[in-house]
């Protein structure tokens, strides 16, 4: 049906009353007659005119007039919201009951809204508040009491949601604020600390690491008060512009530093390599050029490493002319150390010859020999040599002090007054074991003979 263009609200048409009147566009975009204009001015609670009823069930809410006048019951009253004078009482009663519709749709939707959460109470509190506005008074056929006392009840709820709401993010605010100072204080501490004392790269990896942070908590923290925020950053670029400018300050006196170290090893790497005509005559010098070179400091790694080769080529020139002189003395060694080895064979048996005076005299023969080959290479061959002829000797001093001690006066004769005492004392229990036997004691009997075998053992000791 097209839009009728003389249509008015709560008014005749030779006579319209004031009000807005609805655009074509928003005619045009139902596919029924656009509503009429929502009267201005109060009209009479109930119409002259009869009202002819329009779709069942939409009576109960509204009514239209003979003239097509539409009102919307409220309470007790009647309220006219518009007229639709080109189109049938139906038409014209379920325009505003559509509009009505709309209504109840927002309504639905933020109440669902607020019961699946997640949305803010307090951005749909406003909603409610604003479509509230729109409800009352509304040009629209329907329960707009209800409609109202619905969206009145879901604003009250919301206000105490609103509330909770508020101090949860107070609360998280608060938090976050805690958060966002430990980072900044985290970094002032970083800033306090001596920067002689700072090992630099862990430092920069801190840093690092605390700005990621606040970045983080930037972007998914709650938002701050502007204030607050502002003199967080500014604490936490300060300490941060406080960490770079100490860390380039020290990198800077780092540099020179090296620069100095790496100016004292090159002079030593050209005392070291002028050094190479003396040959193992330097190795002294060169020596005390390297406890120089460690007194130098550092030059930085990759520095350090290039003097360091280069100055150890200049030794190893040195210590290589010492290990071809080695070479060469090893090589000469050889017979010497086959003369010695044989020795070493021949005095080995100098442990078979039981009397001690000639054994004596085998080794010592074999000892002025052994000077005789001179002196072996390398050293630890020779000590290896030396070690082994150590203990043959030590061997037959062990054998000859054992003779000695047997040997001597004194132990012999207090060897023979105890040989003598024992021997008394194995007679007299040889006696008593005979006795015991012949009497039958079986008990005095072993004793007996237990005594006779240890003092047979004593004698044996004492060499009797």
């Amino acid at each position: 049906m097209s839009t009728p263009d003389n249509t008015t609200d709560n008014a005749s048409t030779e006579a319209p009353k004031p009000g807005p009147v609805p655009s074509p566009a928003a005619f045009a975009k139902r596919p029924k007659p656009a509503a009429p204009t929502v009267p201005a001015v109060e009209t009479p609670a109930v119409p002259a005119t009869p009202v002819v009823p329009a779709t069942p069930g939409a009576s109960e809410w509204g009514r239209v007039d003979e003239n097509g006048v539409v009102s919307v019951r409220e309470g007790d009253d009647w309220r006219v919201v518009g007229e639709y004078p080109d189109g049938t009482h139906d038409e014209a009663l379920q325009y505003y009951v559509r509009k009505f519709d709309e209504l109840s749709f927002k309504v639905v939707a933020i109440e669902q809204r607020h019961q699946a959460g997640g949305a803010s109470a307090s951005a749909l509190r406003s909603q409610a508040a604003q479509l509230k506005s729109e409800v009352v008074g509304a040009a629209a056929v329907g329960d707009l009491k209800g409609l109202e006392e619905r969206l009145v009840s879901m604003i009250d709820a919301l206000a105490e949601a609103a509330s909770q709401e508020a101090a949860a993010q107070r609360a998280a605010v608060d938090a976050a604020i805690t958060e966002r100072t430990a980072i900044v204080e985290k970094v002032e501490a970083l800033a306090a600390r001596d920067p002689q004392q700072v090992q630099w790269k862990q430092a920069t990896a801190e840093l690092s690491s605390l700005f990621d942070q606040w970045q983080d908590h930037q972007k998914n923290g709650p938002r701050l008060p502007k204030n607050t925020a502002q003199a967080l950053w500014k604490r936490f670029r300060d300490a941060r512009s406080t960490i770079e400018r100490a860390r380039r300050a020290f990198f800077a006196e780092l540099d020179d530093v090296h620069k100095a170290a790496k100016q004292t090893k090159t002079r030593l790497i050209e005392r070291a390599e002028a050094l190479a005509p003396q040959g193992e005559d330097g190795i002294a010098a060169y020596r005390n050029l390297l406890d120089e070179w460690k007194r130098s400091g550092r030059a930085g790694r990759k520095a350090d490493d290039a003097l360091w080769a280069r100055f150890k080529a200049a030794g190893d020139v040195l210590y290589g002319a010492r290990h071809e002189r080695d070479l060469a003395e090893q090589e000469e060694s050889k017979p010497r150390i086959e003369a010695r080895e044989a020795l070493l064979v021949e005095a080995a048996k100098v442990a078979d010859i039981a009397d001690l005076k000639t054994a004596r005299q085998t080794l010592t023969d074999i000892q002025h020999r052994w000077d005789e080959t001179g002196r072996v290479f390398p050293r630890e061959v020779e000590r290896d040599l030396d070690g082994r002829m150590r203990k043959i000797e030590l061997a037959l001093k062990d054998r000859e002090d054992v003779d000695w001690k047997r040997n001597n006066p004194e132990t012999k004769a207090r060897a023979n007054d105890m040989e003598s005492q024992l021997r008394e004392s194995i007679a007299g229990f040889e006696q008593d074991l005979a006795d015991a036997k012949a009497a039958g004691d079986d008990k005095a009997a072993k004793e007996a003979q237990e005594a006779i075998d240890a003092r047979t053992a004593w004698l044996r000791a004492i060499g009797a």
